[in-house]
């Protein structure tokens, strides 16, 4: 059964027709939920695992825009099932994962019939786009060496100070030049705060350093 705290928002009688109706389904890492240009067939629910979301630009530069994990909603999805529009970005799996998916239909009839289910698809959106609204203003307002500090600073923090990450990948989740990356963690090296190897970068001393004035 698709265990996912939306489904609780629905009366007894709905929940049970749209539980026969979903289909739950387990993605391996790597595989692609959906891409560019593709037409949205439904509304994915993770119920477990983990999923980017990432956007491509003209430049060939690439950025995460947000993460999926467990009783995660799709809020790329939800903007286009209701424009009708394709998607602008794609979905890549990192760790395996079971997704539920409401087909087009359902989610239609469901969005019409229950006010509670609206009113969860929505305040998901809505926190979403808080979270989006805020990417948009470091990318557009912050150093990029500000951003890198602070993205190795958040994993030394929850214990991740040895990064499996090459240099391309972290500069898709700063939405950056791989060359860019690359110069600014020679510099952090350099005044002996990271350690670099192949596919690696080490948080050394980065905790330690005073906060800037």
């Amino acid at each position: 059964m698709a265990a996912h705290s939306i489904f609780d928002t629905l009366n007894d009688a709905l929940k049970r027709e749209t539980l026969s109706d979903v289909q739950v389904m387990r993605f391996e890492p790597g595989q692609v939920l959906f891409r560019a240009g593709e037409h949205c067939q439904g509304l994915p629910l993770v119920i477990k695992g983990g999923v980017k979301v990432q956007m491509t630009g003209a430049s060939g530069h690439s950025i995460v825009l947000y993460r999926m994990t467990s009783d995660d909603i799709c809020t790329l999805s939800i903007g286009c099932l209701m424009t009708g529009r394709g998607y602008r970005a794609e979905a890549v799996v990192e760790a395996e994962t079971e997704a539920a998916m409401i087909p087009r239909p359902l989610f239609d009839n469901l969005m019409q019939q229950s006010a509670d289910f609206r009113l969860g698809i929505m305040e998901s959106y809505g926190r979403r786009l808080d979270d989006l609204m805020l990417l948009v203003e470091e990318v557009a307002f912050r150093r990029m060496d500000e951003r890198l500090e602070e993205w190795l600073l958040a994993r030394a923090r929850k214990g991740q100070s040895l990064l499996k990450i090459t240099h391309q990948e972290l500069a898709v989740e700063l939405g950056t030049a791989r060359e860019v990356i690359s110069r600014l963690l020679k510099e952090l090296e350099r005044k002996e705060l990271v350690h670099l190897a192949r596919g690696r970068v080490e948080v050394t001393g980065l905790m330690n350093r005073p906060p800037a004035p």
